[in-house]
């Protein structure tokens, strides 16, 4: 964000100091030697002050890798704001350790390989429910306390998947093919730096879409101007 005449704050997701806020003086300047590195998704060193736990003030910084191809791409950069929205907003800056850098590094790397960003966001949104202690239970119906096998329901509000008789136990739960609920538990075991390219039907997808936007809109509650736009996006057929 600009802040003063010539200034800009920027928030870091880093591999050794969590999430940390950074002032790039000088950085609106034309001819800013720093203004490349206050650029979304930039991936380098940044060498920076601070004093306490404040603001961090840059001395320097290099980029490995800009990403101007996902800035540039409406989709890819509206996909890569929500995953940096989700943990800004989604995380406290003491839970954003390596782990998190790591999950946001494989998720740009994959949107420049070009695999697919709806695939990716959900499991980026999986991840997010799991470290917010939200992790759906998708092996146990939350109402039978039994193994469900095929079609199913997910419940956001019973936290988990119902067995189709046991439907009646959240009028509101979704509905989901096996196929969906297969690829749900895989989610669950998988981290992004191990996805590979997965070809996933729309009917899939936008049953993945349904359940995790349910269960993010239960369990965190969170009002992201990246995702209304994401949305709008989907609505005018961007997104397919």
């Amino acid at each position: 964000m600009d802040y003063g005449e010539t200034n800009r704050i920027i928030t870091l997701c880093t591999q050794t100091h969590g999430k940390i806020g950074v002032m790039v003086r000088g950085a609106k300047k034309v001819k800013s030697r720093h203004a490349s590195l206050t650029q979304p998704f930039t991936y380098g060193i940044f060498s920076f002050f601070r004093g306490g736990s404040g603001l961090g003030t840059l001395n320097d910084g290099e980029i490995f890798e800009s990403n101007h191809k996902l800035r540039e791409d409406l989709v890819m950069a509206a996909h890569g704001a929500y995953a940096c929205e989700l943990i800004d907003r989604g995380l406290q800056d003491e839970d954003t350790g390596s782990f998190w850098f790591e999950q946001l590094h494989a998720f740009l790397n994959g949107m420049r390989e070009g695999k697919d960003p709806e695939v990716m966001i959900r499991l980026f949104e999986m991840k997010i429910l799991q470290a917010s202690g939200y992790a759906p239970e998708l092996e146990i119906c939350a109402a039978s306390q039994r193994p469900v096998e095929g079609d199913a329901y997910i419940s956001p509000r019973l936290g988990g998947v119902l067995s189709v008789p046991f439907r009646a136990a959240d009028p509101y739960a979704v509905p989901v093919t096996a196929r969906t609920l297969s690829l749900l538990r895989i989610f669950a075991k998988l981290d992004l730096r191990r996805l590979g390219n997965v070809d996933v039907k729309p009917e899939t997808k936008a049953e993945l879409k349904k359940v995790l936007e349910a269960f993010m809109r239960e369990h965190i509650g969170m009002n992201l101007k990246s995702k209304r736009f994401l949305d709008q996006l989907d609505n005018y057929g961007f997104d397919k």
